[in-house]
């Protein structure tokens, strides 16, 4: 009789044990989703502000700036922003500038994390050492020491002198190190069995297992180097051969500041960053799932 009375209870009490992690885990996804949602709203709102008062003219903005309803909506400040300056300029050299800097990043990291991996030689691992260090090495520490280096070799003014600083990407090499050395020494030491050279095996056997590395370090260096600032500012001087970046912080100079053109002109230079994110946001997160940044 005591084995039928507290045989039931196992179950019960399993059930219980089930619900309440259920509960739990309920719990925790709408905290998730509640998180997510408010810091898409910390980006969202900013740029559907920008948005909204290039649309609106300087008369209304100025009246009356806190207001998101206007009765005179029109694209004025677009056509002025981009016909008051050489805005198609800056993007060429923008896009020619970051596509050159992920080719040069992803071939020459590629190869150093290879090499790490690969290669026995003195020193690996303190180089490896001093790779990683850069991480924790402000750029703007490394801005003096440059700007001397490049005038040097009279590169100021010309787009090597912005792409060459961005080819050692100490977090680029991080990442390919990880997924290279997430790949089997078997699969390696087949293809050397089979007489293939280490050449040979980078380019045919490891770079196209890479392809989500390869992603990831091509997305984040083209938005970092379509981003920078600083440094194009320092080495370009001439206003054609300006970045997107550069020339906006040179429109919103003057005694009056045109709200509305301001406004429109930073949306332009944010619309290709956003194109490329929504595009390939899939390469993005399968490349940092993959190579084991969590």
């Amino acid at each position: 009789m005591a084995t039928t009375e507290t045989a039931p209870a196992a179950p019960k009490g399993r059930a219980a044990a089930q619900d309440r992690s259920d509960g739990g885990t309920k719990a925790f996804n709408r905290l998730a989703a509640t998180c997510v949602t408010l810091f898409a709203l910390i980006w969202l709102v900013p740029f559907l502000w920008a948005l909204i008062t290039s649309l609106r003219p300087n008369e209304e903005i100025a009246a009356n700036p806190t207001t998101p309803w206007s009765d005179n909506w029109n694209f004025d400040a677009y056509s002025y922003a981009w016909n008051s300056s050489p805005m198609g300029w800056w993007y060429v050299n923008s896009f020619i500038i970051s596509t050159l800097a992920v080719i040069f990043a992803v071939v020459v990291c590629s190869m150093v994390a290879f090499a790490l991996v690969n290669l026995n030689f003195r020193g690996k691992y303190v180089v490896f050492a001093v790779i990683l260090a850069g991480l924790m090495l402000p750029t703007e520490a490394l801005v003096l020491p440059q700007f001397m280096e490049f005038r040097a070799l009279n590169l100021l003014g010309t787009y090597w002198a912005v792409i060459l600083p961005g080819v050692a990407l100490p977090v680029a090499v991080f990442v390919f190190h990880s997924f290279i050395k997430a790949i089997p020494d078997s699969l390696i030491e087949a293809a050397r069995l089979d007489g293939a050279s280490w050449a040979r095996i980078y380019y045919q056997v490891v770079m196209p297992l890479c392809r989500p590395a390869i992603s990831a370090v091509a997305i984040l260096t083209f938005i970092t180097s379509w981003n920078a600032f600083l440094w194009p500012l320092l080495v370009l001087t001439q206003t054609k051969s300006q970045t997107i970046p550069v020339g906006l912080q040179g429109l919103i100079g003057g005694a009056a500041i045109q709200y509305a053109e301001t406004m429109a002109s930073a949306v332009l230079g944010i619309l290709p960053l956003l194109a490329v994110f929504l595009i390939l946001q899939r390469q993005i997160a399968q490349g940092v799932a993959n190579t084991g940044i969590k």
